[in-house]
């Protein structure tokens, strides 16, 4: 199959990239990243999560972070929403866009959001369905699809019944996330195939995780079957609190340079990413992961 003409890029850094920060990113920084990324020309950009700090300290300030963007036209800026009391919060700052997660393994979904598969989903319906009232959108998102940390490989049929239900509920996108990053370009293809069969292949998502190296390779295998649709994180930022040795998204700026190389559009400027990748990797005092942004800061000052 020919790979789309245009990609549809989710930005993550501001949220699932520095949800896993030690140290507290103060809400200027996250305002300021969010902007600079809007500028570049993102057309998604995950904002915050309105989840309870006690769970995820980093994103306390979410509502202070959407009281202080400049929200440019045409640009969605959605949220993550874990239960009813974080769509209240998510509603009351004014959002358009949330998004739900659920994970693919028992032993994650326990440890991830303290509940069974089938509990979370009975969780997100009501959540789901208000927001759809309410107007918003409504995103899914699965983890450890290519792989669990505590059950190993992962059945492409698990994966695919659990997109299905968030098709029903409502999703217009389910992204596919490979959360500790083992898969490889075979698997992920594989995957995404079978899942096209219950969702299709214009409403899905990837977001790969680079931990053995892998990420692009694996994007390059979901373009080639037509996903237009790809998560990645300024500067590499993010991990995963609940996989030990799972380093962070593939970086936005490494996700562009490929898609620039192959003709494909995604109305982001690489150099104005560059500089929110430089931005925010100076804020948190430690060198960007992306391998493009330290060749073109590397060139800039030579």
């Amino acid at each position: 199959m020919a790979f789309p003409a245009r990609v549809k890029i989710v930005e993550v850094g501001p949220r699932d990239g520095l949800q896993n920060e030690q140290q507290p990113v103060p809400a200027s920084v996250k305002i300021e990243l969010i902007d600079r990324l809007s500028d570049a020309g993102l057309p998604v950009i995950e904002s915050g999560s309105f989840v309870s700090p006690k769970w995820v300290p980093q994103m306390a300030g979410s509502a202070e972070v959407m009281a202080g963007i400049r929200r440019k036209q045409g640009v969605s800026y959605p949220v993550l929403v874990p239960n009813m009391k974080g769509l209240e919060g998510a509603l009351a700052a004014g959002v358009e866009e949330i998004a739900i997660f659920g994970a693919v393994t028992e032993s994650f979904s326990q440890r991830n959001i303290n509940c069974s598969i089938a509990e979370s989903l009975d969780r997100f319906r009501p959540v789901a369905e208000r927001a759809l009232a309410e107007g918003l959108r409504v995103r899914g998102y699965l983890s450890c699809v290519l792989g669990c940390p505590y059950e190993g490989e992962v059945a492409p049929d698990v994966v695919a019944g659990l997109a299905a239900d968030l098709m029903a509920m409502g999703c217009y996108e389910v992204s596919l996330g490979d959360t500790i990053g083992v898969g490889t370009p075979g698997k992920a293809a594989a995957l995404v195939e079978r899942v096209a069969h219950e969702v299709p292949m214009d409403r899905l998502a990837v977001h790969f995780h680079d931990t053995y190296g892998q990420a692009l390779a694996n994007i390059y295998a979901a373009l080639d079957l037509g996903v237009a649709v790809l998560d990645s994180s300024v500067a590499g930022l993010g991990g995963c609190p609940y996989a030990k040795g799972a380093s962070g998204n593939v970086a936005t700026e490494d996700v562009v340079y490929m898609l620039n190389g192959l003709g494909i559009e995604t109305g982001v400027d690489l150099d104005a990413l560059v500089d929110a990748a430089l931005f925010i990797s100076q804020a948190l005092g430690r060198p960007p992961s992306s391998r493009v942004t330290c060749a073109i800061s590397g060139k800039r000052a030579a």
